[in-house]
């Protein structure tokens, strides 16, 4: 997420992805996609995470790429560290959210060159501990970090061996959230529900029985609008806290989302490269798109045409 590799958004977001990625779940570390690098074709790779807002940018730049520019555009789903050695041996061509890499981006931007970055996305990315918000306005001082142990018995499941529970997403997510409960000396249990589809279910119940629940989640994020949730303050995030993340004890940064293009494709890439380059919305934005495939349940190509025909000001000025 970036600080996370994660982000499958219930069983209709997981349908939306197998919709969306050409070549199923294929591994790009593994399998070149047939379409990238093949000389004179007019085609386009694209990697795609997991998560929902990820899936939004992917379906709206493939469907203009291909409505408005004339490309063949195929995508692959891969975790956020693989897809950086990826798109640096050009078996996908563009990365359109990264939230923040610094060890892969001096490897692939600084010494070997391979990767381009491709500027802003215009989002701002953030991760954080949230409860929801029925909960914190009966109890507001639960939202300092400092009170989380009085509250630690009420966050409690059977899956978080008597301590409190705090629900992260996949394993493969990149989060500090054990080092953060243990540096913090809290009184909780980190839960992996295993990925971000089962964590939007288990929030979703939990939500409709108004239980308490204390979770890892970022913005920007659909669920937002469906579950109300209120962040809890971490320690405040200074510039290289989180540098020995065995030691951390600070809150997540508020990370501008970036693009990064395989460096041939950046230089030779054509229309597509630069549009990629130019392509750039917002998080209101994003979140539009992620609602109309995680929640009203339309394919990511029927989204990306709702988003499209009605923001014509927007992705036009990616195509000038």
């Amino acid at each position: 997420m970036r600080i996370r590799t994660t982000l499958g958004v219930t069983l209709a977001g997981a349908s939306a992805l197998a919709l969306l990625t050409g070549c199923g779940a294929a591994d790009m570390t593994k399998q070149a996609s047939p379409f990238a690098n093949a000389g004179g074709t007019k085609s386009v790779t694209l990697s795609v995470q997991s998560w929902v807002g990820a899936q939004s940018n992917v379906a709206v730049a493939q469907y203009i790429l291909q409505h408005k520019l004339g490309y063949h555009v195929d995508t692959v789903q891969v975790d956020e560290i693989p897809a950086w050695d990826a798109l640096s041996q050009g078996r996908v061509d563009a990365l359109l959210e990264d939230w923040g890499h610094p060890d892969q981006e001096k490897r692939y931007v600084d010494d070997k060159k391979t990767v381009t970055p491709a500027g802003g996305l215009g989002v701002t990315g953030h991760i954080g501990w949230y409860v929801p918000t029925y909960f914190a306005k009966r109890h507001p001082d639960v939202t300092d970090w400092k009170n989380l142990n009085k509250y630690a018995s009420l966050f409690r499941t059977p899956e978080s061996g008597g301590k409190g529970q705090l629900m992260d997403g996949s394993p493969a997510y990149v989060t500090h959230d054990k080092a953060l409960v243990k540096n913090l000396k809290l009184n909780y249990q980190v839960v992996f529900a295993g990925s971000e589809a089962a964590q939007i279910t288990q929030m979703k119940q939990f939500a409709k029985e108004k239980k308490p629940f204390l979770t890892y989640w970022y913005t920007p994020q659909w669920l937002f609008e469906k579950v109300p949730m209120t962040e809890v303050k971490l320690p405040p995030y200074k510039e290289g806290c989180d540098t020995d993340t065995a030691k951390i004890t600070c809150a997540y940064p508020h990370t501008p989302l970036r693009k990064f293009l395989n460096t041939d494709f950046a230089r030779s890439g054509g229309k597509a490269a630069t549009f990629l380059k130019k392509f750039k919305w917002t998080t209101e934005d994003q979140n539009e798109v992620s609602l109309l495939i995680a929640d009203q349940k339309l394919s990511p190509e029927e989204a990306a045409k709702k988003w499209v025909d009605t923001h014509p000001t927007v992705w036009k000025r990616w195509l000038s």
